[in-house]
């Protein structure tokens, strides 16, 4: 479960990533996580980009580990701490 400082990126547009964001911010949080995983982590780094003018992004880049051993997959994510 996130926290509710945290927004996790998915397949909805980008300015409603944004607009989370922004609500986040004026409701008095002094950070904002964004997280990715897989495809959808450059609409996360888009997302930052667009909130870029007034933020300052700090940028978590890992590899989750999935699945039983033998049978295991890598999965890219992303973290984004905009404060």
């Amino acid at each position: 479960m996130a926290e509710d400082n945290t927004i996790l990126v998915g397949s909805k547009p980008a300015m409603n990533y944004v607009l989370a964001v922004i609500t986040q911010f004026n409701s008095s949080s002094k950070k904002v996580v964004l997280k990715a995983r897989c495809r959808v982590i450059s609409l996360a780094v888009y997302v930052a980009e667009i909130v870029r003018n007034k933020f300052l992004p700090k940028i978590k880049i890992s590899t989750d580990i999935r699945g039983t051993e033998g049978e295991q997959t890598n999965i890219s994510a992303i973290e984004i701490d905009l404060a």
